[in-house]
């Protein structure tokens, strides 16, 4: 590849805190250089221009909870197809659940990931593993292999360990091989019969309701253990302020705990279920107003980590049921940086702050290659014109399935350009 020098852009690099106007060197696959220093160089010889006319350049966002169907599922999402709804919506590397048929609870089943990604896929796919074989709660996987095999974390996916003392084992193992337990919790009695946040709309619509409790309770015991053991825990999607207390609790007590809040839970409160709206069935479940204003809150002040798509697909057999009946889940992929941009565009948080947890922290958390512009780093980067307007529709979504909460939402920033290594995997077409 012949090197590229992107011009006239706003250069946006939070692994160096930078957020300037300048130029971005790529060759062989890296960065080079970027920021305000470049402007006045010029172009090596031989390097392709790309003027970007004002534009943004980010790193390349790192989604780090993603559910595809492949293998057992494909119907419903491929990895090929999740990896070109990725490079469209400005994500780069993405970390896939093992909530698969049959669950990644083994070393082949991680290689099977890797190898149809290098055959498929757009953009970087890294596999997780399950912490208990088949998510049956009872015997650990064989940490060590699958780790050495390429797993970068280990999960539950959609569900929660209900053992404590399977937990405790699975932090030290996780400790000792350099790994996190990603986690997400809901205390299965108390969530048992539940399907949508408990509260008053919940009684309106008279659906039985998730208490917040269902979330914390599990949580604070893995953040005993998480002190107790010295493992790397990630709470994955946290919802209620209770939570993000209770983060904030052990950060503060100096336990090795990060936390993920899911894009819906951000931008969504359980007013928008509506009548019964099947595709705001999620999990964890839109909370209230304050809950939500909570996690922006976490977000800004360091108590959130990070932000996730949470990207579930679900086909028409499992969403267009009454709601109780249907699957929670949808799909986010394509919308994850133009609904987290709301935040930026009414002033909730700084440009740096949505890089910084869209791709540099995801990075650090997971240990991935990534999430910044410094000079040696992967040329994974997105050219994003922050004020396009553009509208969901459900025909331009490239997932497998079309179970987005967005439908039809006006949303504002568009991603011009998606680049991998240095070359580019997704590019905008005239007037979309």
């Amino acid at each position: 590849m012949s090197p590229t020098l992107f011009i006239n852009a706003r250069v946006v690099d939070p692994a160096r805190g930078l957020d300037e106007p300048g130029s971005v060197l790529v060759a062989e696959g890296r960065i080079v250089a970027a920021g305000a220093s470049v402007r006045n160089q010029g172009a090596p010889g031989g390097a392709a221009v790309v003027d970007c006319k004002g534009a943004a350049i980010l790193p390349g966002l790192i989604d780090t909870r993603v559910f595809i169907g492949e293998p057992g599922g494909e119907h419903r999402e491929t990895i090929a197809s999740a990896s070109a709804a990725a490079a469209a919506g400005g994500v780069t590397s993405m970390i896939m659940m093992p909530d698969t048929n049959p669950v990644i609870d083994n070393v082949a089943l991680v290689e099977f990931v890797q190898r149809t990604a290098r055959e498929t896929a757009r953009v970087r796919v890294y596999p997780a593993a399950s912490i208990s074989r088949g998510f049956h709660g009872s015997e650990m996987t064989e940490f060590g292999l699958l780790r050495e095999a390429g797993a970068v974390a280990f999960t539950e996916g959609r569900h929660t360990v209900a053992s404590s003392l399977l937990m405790r084992r699975a932090l030290s193992y996780a400790r000792d091989f350099g790994a996190v337990i990603a986690h997400e919790t809901q205390d299965c009695d108390l969530s048992a019969t539940g399907v949508m946040n408990e509260g008053l709309y919940a009684s309106w619509l008279g659906l039985p309701g998730i208490p917040r409790e269902a979330e914390a309770i599990p949580l604070e015991r893995d953040l005993l253990l998480a002190r107790l053991t010295g493992g790397a825990y990630h709470a994955a999607k946290i919802s209620t302020a209770m939570s993000a207390a209770a983060i904030a609790r052990a950060k503060s007590d100096g336990a090795n705990v990060t936390a993920g809040v899911a894009i819906h839970n951000l931008a969504l409160n359980d007013n928008d279920v509506g009548e019964y709206r099947t595709f705001f069935r999620l999990a964890p479940p839109l909370r209230a107003e304050e809950d939500r204003l909570a996690m922006i809150e976490a977000l800004r002040d360091g108590t959130v980590d990070l932000v996730s798509s949470s990207h579930d697909p679900q086909d028409v057999d499992t969403k267009r049921l009454p709601f109780a009946d249907a699957a929670p889940g949808a799909v986010g992929l394509e919308t994850l940086l133009a609904v987290t941009l709301r935040l930026y565009h009414n002033g909730d948080l700084p440009l740096l702050r949505i890089a910084e947890v869209l791709s540099r922290n995801p990075a650090k958390v997971f240990g991935l290659p990534g999430g910044g512009l410094a000079p040696g780093m992967p040329a994974d980067l997105i050219v994003v014109d922050l004020d396009a307007p553009w509208v969901v529709r459900e025909t331009e979504i490239l997932s497998r399935s079309k179970n987005s909460c967005f439908e039809g939402a006006r949303l504002q920033g568009k991603v011009l350009q998606t680049l991998v290594a240095g070359r580019t995997v997704h590019r905008a077409t005239e007037g979309a």
